[in-house]
């Protein structure tokens, strides 16, 4: 209990840690915000320039060359001063590509049987239940079974034919004793009632053997039959859900394509559990019917045998007393 508990724990746990997955930082090399650039208003040609101070040199004023009108050299003594400026397009770093940013998911997110038992609709649940009795069912049969041959001993019949048919009734009746094998318990109990009504013994020895093998097999004959009308009733509430939306334009294909899926998981999984149930109830129903046979077979050998044995003992009195 204490190790359930734990294990339970353990995976709330992790689904919260999932889903609180912390989002991821911005990337490192992000472009820097330009600076908006104050441009210098022209200058206006109308207004007088003052003369230049003794000793200086004038300033060229932005966006002028320092050469005269068409192309004539400066004047004699004048120095000209430039100002490089670094053109926006060298300076800005072109801008990186954004990192791409990660989706938090849960620990059952792009499950795909668990999405597709989301998308299936309040059908599932049924389905789902009947899935688990299936299984239950079909795993129990196979150990059942899978016990049922190892306890088969051919050897051990062969020998009890053999004593009843030497007359060592007694001989026979302790090998047949405390066996696990049907049909070596449907001859101890014909032989310890052979007395009182030998037939009656056998059939109902028989008839116990006949119902421990076909346990369930009732379920496995409903659950063929109840998954896939599971399945259409899931079909139907689907067309249901989509045709409720076709007079909503704007949630009309979203609603209807939901609706639709919804429908084909149903039937799907209906099909698909009677398919996986119709293959063990088949095969379990035969190997039924080949144990009825051996019991039936044995009985009527036993009967046989032991009819011999008393006309030969009333053979044997009968000459005795000639």
């Amino acid at each position: 209990m204490k190790t359930l508990l734990t294990l339970c724990l353990s995976v709330i746990a992790l689904t919260a840690f999932a889903q609180n997955k912390p989002a991821a930082p911005p990337p490192a090399n992000a472009p820097a915000t330009a600076a908006p650039q104050v441009s210098a208003a022209p200058p206006n040609p109308a207004a007088p320039i003052p003369p230049p101070a003794a000793g200086t040199s004038p300033a060229l004023a932005p966006g002028t060359s320092p050469v005269g009108p068409a192309g004539a050299p400066p004047a004699p003594g004048t120095t000209v001063s430039a100002t490089l400026s670094a053109s926006p397009a060298t300076t800005a770093s072109p801008a990186a590509s954004p990192a791409p940013e990660m989706k938090a998911t849960g620990m059952f997110t792009g499950n795909f049987l668990i999405d597709n038992f989301r998308k299936g609709g309040p059908i599932m649940w049924p389905i789902l239940i009947v899935s688990i009795v299936g299984l239950t069912v079909v795993i129990e049969r196979i150990f059942w079974w899978g016990g049922r041959w190892f306890r088969r001993d051919p050897k051990l019949i062969e020998k009890v034919f053999t004593a009843i048919e030497t007359g060592d009734v007694a001989e026979a009746s302790r090998l047949s004793r405390g066996s696990r094998d049907p049909v070596l318990r449907m001859m101890w109990n014909g032989l310890n009632h052979q007395h009182a009504s030998l037939q009656g013994a056998l059939q109902v020895a028989a008839g116990i053997e006949i119902k421990r093998a076909g346990r369930f097999l009732v379920v496995m004959d409903t659950l063929v039959t109840l998954a896939p009308l599971l399945g259409l009733l899931g079909t139907i509430t689907g067309l249901i859900r989509s045709f409720s939306f076709l007079g909503n334009e704007e949630l009309a294909v979203q609603a209807v394509t939901g609706g639709i899926a919804e429908a084909l998981i149903a039937t799907a999984c209906g099909l698909g559990i009677a398919i996986f149930s119709l293959v063990p109830f088949n095969f379990f129903t035969s190997r039924v019917s080949n144990l009825e046979f051996e019991l039936q077979t044995a009985a009527t050998n036993l009967e046989v045998m032991l009819e011999a044995n008393v006309k030969a003992k009333r053979e044997a009195e009968m000459t005795t007393t000639r």
